[in-house]
């Protein structure tokens, strides 16, 4: 019996997959929502998002380089948007399980590999596992270079019961709040924290995002970026210099692991540069993944 969060009142079903556009696929753990855009014969260049927000984030990311002629994907990780919130361990395996029967099912590799945040721990330890699949890794804030400094009331989430308890009280606000952080305009926040919301009212969002933390995505991943970093595959690092989500002192962690990487800071803006600053983040990824 999984807990009565009170405010999730649908069911995700097809019914309300129909208002989501994009498509689906069934996999081991679930049916995973995503969309693939631009030419058909276009390099290929995956997107995967972080910890809770779904794949809307990369919204102008998506739509620019599916311009410029790549065959872009994203996707939804499980437990998340238009994906199923499976009855699992919302751990490292799952994420890249889903990764790899998702690129398998579409044919496509090998890909340039995007990781925002959570999602930079989720490709890195993908590639760790299966190199032959990227030929490229941008890492945009990405989480896992330390362990993300919790606050005592999110560490007390990992208690049985009082987690859920806590989670279904304050979860959801704290999420939409963390969004108000970043260096956008108030609009552009409360239309983030609109798309965000649509998510919420399904069935199991709390129960993953609970999971995600008590099974270790907040922990770092700091051998798992060294392995990779051996790699010697091409990549490409942004950070936020206002970052509140995870500080810019924390882009030294992931320097450290994988020297070679192009070091660009996005200077005024916070955890999501690639929305906040598309004029400055997108000419650069676009000259990187046309090497």
């Amino acid at each position: 019996m999984t807990f009565p969060y009170l405010d999730e009142t649908q069911e995700l079903d097809e019914a309300a997959r129909m208002q989501a556009g994009g498509s689906f696929m069934a996999l081991t753990d679930g049916v995973v929502h995503y969309e693939l855009g631009g030419p058909k014969h276009g390099n290929p260049v995956v997107f995967v998002h972080g910890f809770s927000t779904p794949f809307f984030i990369f919204d102008k990311t998506f739509e620019f380089l599916a311009d410029c002629g790549f065959r872009v994907l994203r996707y939804d990780l499980f437990g998340r948007g238009f994906s199923d919130r499976p009855l699992v361990r919302y751990d490292i395996r799952l994420f890249v399980r889903q990764l790899k029967e998702l690129l398998d099912a579409l044919g496509l590799k090998p890909v340039s590999l995007v990781g925002l945040s959570m999602g930079g721990a989720v490709s890195a330890a993908f590639i760790e596992r299966y190199p032959q699949y990227v030929v490229r890794h941008v890492l945009i804030d990405p989480s896992g270079g330390k362990r993300v400094e919790l606050p005592f009331f999110v560490k007390a989430l990992k208690i049985p019961l009082f987690g859920e308890l806590v989670f279904g009280l304050f979860g959801g606000a704290a999420a939409l709040k963390g969004m108000a952080a970043d260096k956008i305009s108030p609009q552009a926040v409360e239309a983030l924290q609109e798309q965000y919301k649509v998510q919420m009212k399904f069935k199991g969002f709390k129960r993953a995002l609970l999971s995600t933390i008590r099974s270790g995505m907040l922990d770092s991943f700091y051998e798992t970026y060294v392995r990779v970093g051996r790699l010697e595959k091409p990549t490409l690092l942004f950070w936020g210099r206002q970052d509140k989500t995870l500080p810019f002192a924390q882009s030294e962690c992931i320097r450290r692991a994988i020297p070679h990487a192009e070091f660009h800071i996005v200077e005024d803006c916070g955890h999501i540069p690639h929305y906040e600053k598309p004029e400055v983040v997108n000419p650069i990824l676009l000259e990187f993944l046309s090497r």
